[in-house]
């Protein structure tokens, strides 16, 4: 794999990268990359993981030598789960499951726990080092990385230590690059702007897209997603009316697609689109077929997301016709992943569940 071809594996359907001059001078150089993304273990696997798990599939497939990181302790600070740390832990085997089950090969990733990181007292080090560096300000405003609004932080002080020990887990890693979805964006820049202050790298930030709720949202919702709470406009484990579960049932699948916002010729905040853009079309070119009765102007055929986004635009394809075919495609995707992951961990999954329906 060349220069160029790794620059596009590693940078494909990344809604952001900082910086792509930063990533190939790296390259460039030759030297071994690290990067991870660390995730919050917080509950079962929904679809807007997907677009992070297919992202970091191809990280690992670049040569970049990928850690994962089970954010056990973060997601216990995060008040997921109920605070209980078996379950939590649970659902972090859960998500190792998928990956496996996505297409990743886990033996070439290296699984950490934030219980490892931890224990190590040069890990709480470089966190007062980094406390010492910013504003209590500066740290509030990061909060939106766990889906907080700042002023939480008034009434549990563990919730400021969350960013710390999210620029403190990229330090502690030695990292080179950070993945993790656009909602993690202030807490990769707030490693960026610490790390030459401290001497440590400063991370290359890749960041994914954040899939819609399956109820839509408006331009003020995403704002506020961005900027606030981080909770109402995207796909969220909080909110199953909200998502689509990799352990969801097909008929399960097909209900939720159909019934989902999805407005006539509208691109923005379309989750319908979004889930065909980011998961169907993840490579390209693909067959896409429209089926359609004769006197709707029958099947449909196209290749890429592009050919597939003007046609809606233009009003050729209704709502219902791309619903269906998207609820097909997804079904397809999700069904042998869905009964392998089934196998390995069906246990995990209950616990989980019975929780959650409590």
């Amino acid at each position: 794999m060349n220069l160029d071809e790794k620059v596009k594996l590693i940078s494909r359907n990344a809604v952001e990268l900082i910086t792509l001059e930063e990533l190939r001078n790296k390259l460039i150089s030759g030297e071994k990359l690290k990067g991870y993304l660390g995730f919050e273990p917080s509950g079962l696997f929904h679809i807007g993981w997907l677009i992070w798990a297919l992202k970091y599939r191809d990280l690992v497939n670049s040569g970049i030598e990928m850690y994962l990181l089970q954010a056990t302790w973060h997601a216990w600070i995060n008040d997921k789960l109920g605070g209980d740390l078996n379950l939590i832990r649970a659902a972090a085997n859960h998500v190792i499951s998928v990956l496996k089950n996505v297409g990743i090969d886990v033996s070439r990733i290296k699984v950490v726990d934030a219980e490892e990181l931890i224990s190590d007292k040069d890990y709480w080090s470089i966190l007062i080092k980094v406390a010492k560096s910013i504003s209590l300000a500066r740290v509030k405003r990061a909060l939106t990385i766990m889906g907080r609004k700042s002023e939480e932080g008034e009434t549990d002080f563990s919730k400021l230590i969350y960013p710390l020990m999210q620029v403190t887990d990229i330090f502690y890693l030695d990292l080179d690059v950070a993945l993790g979805g656009l909602d993690q964006r202030k807490a990769h820049m707030l490693a960026r702007d610490v790390a030459e202050k401290l001497g440590f790298k400063k991370p290359i930030a890749i960041h994914t897209p954040l899939l819609t709720s399956l109820q839509g949202a408006s331009r003020m919702d995403a704002k506020e997603e961005l900027d606030e709470t981080l909770s109402d406009a995207k796909m969220s484990k909080s909110r199953p009316e909200s998502a689509i579960f990799i352990t969801d049932p097909d008929e399960a699948i097909r209900n939720k697609v159909m019934n989902a916002f999805c407005p006539p010729k509208q691109t923005e905040f379309n989750p319908i689109l979004e889930i065909a853009k980011y998961i169907m079309f993840y490579e390209e070119p693909k067959e896409f077929i429209i089926e359609r009765p004769s006197k709707y102007g029958g099947p449909l055929e196209v290749t890429t997301y592009r050919e597939l986004e003007a046609i809606y635009v233009s009003g050729s394809l209704h709502p219902l016709d791309l619903k269906s075919t998207v609820a097909k495609y997804l079904i397809d995707f999700i069904r042998p992943i869905r009964e392998n992951v089934l196998k390995d961990s069906e246990d995990l999954i209950s616990k989980i569940s019975s929780y959650i329906s409590r």
